[in-house]
């Protein structure tokens, strides 16, 4: 197994995780009521469980020089995870698990596209081409049969 191999397979089991997240987060909702009540209970849970990971795994907290060099802006990634879970929770009983999460994989092969080829908030430039343009224009491609309802 070469080195890249386990970023693959750790990026391959976080997608595969995701529709059991999706599917959990809105069976809770019956349970619960309001997708953001939903949304809060599993960022809770998430919370909970990487600070008993962090606790076994014995990471150091950052400390509070490396907290305070860092910019406002950087700590929006949490609010973009509560967007995203949020959305999830909303849309999918509407529109079911398959389009809901095809949709998410279509903007966020978009979005990364164009973050890889302008090397945006510090990730490496991967410049966007035929190539890999047409394996985005695939995956929507894809979402739109997923989306195609014969009524």
């Amino acid at each position: 197994m070469n080195s890249r191999t386990i970023f693959l397979l750790a990026a391959l089991a976080g997608g595969a995780v995701l529709p059991i997240q999706v599917a959990l987060n809105t069976l809770l909702r019956s349970y619960v009521g309001a997708p953001m009540q939903v949304t809060f209970i599993s960022y809770l849970a998430g919370t909970l469980a990487s600070l008993v990971i962090c606790f076994v795994a014995q990471y150091p907290l950052p400390s509070m020089t490396a907290l305070a060099s860092t910019s406002w802006w950087m700590w929006v990634g949490g609010c973009l995870g509560t967007f995203y879970v949020w959305s999830t929770i909303f849309a999918t009983p509407k529109i079911g698990a398959a389009l809901a999460l095809a949709l998410t994989i279509a903007g966020q092969m978009i979005a990364a596209l164009f973050l890889d080829h302008y090397g945006a908030i510090g990730l490496m430039r991967y410049p966007a081409s035929p190539t890999r343009i047409a394996g985005v224009v695939l995956v929507v491609l894809g979402v739109s049969l997923v989306a195609y309802v014969k009524t």
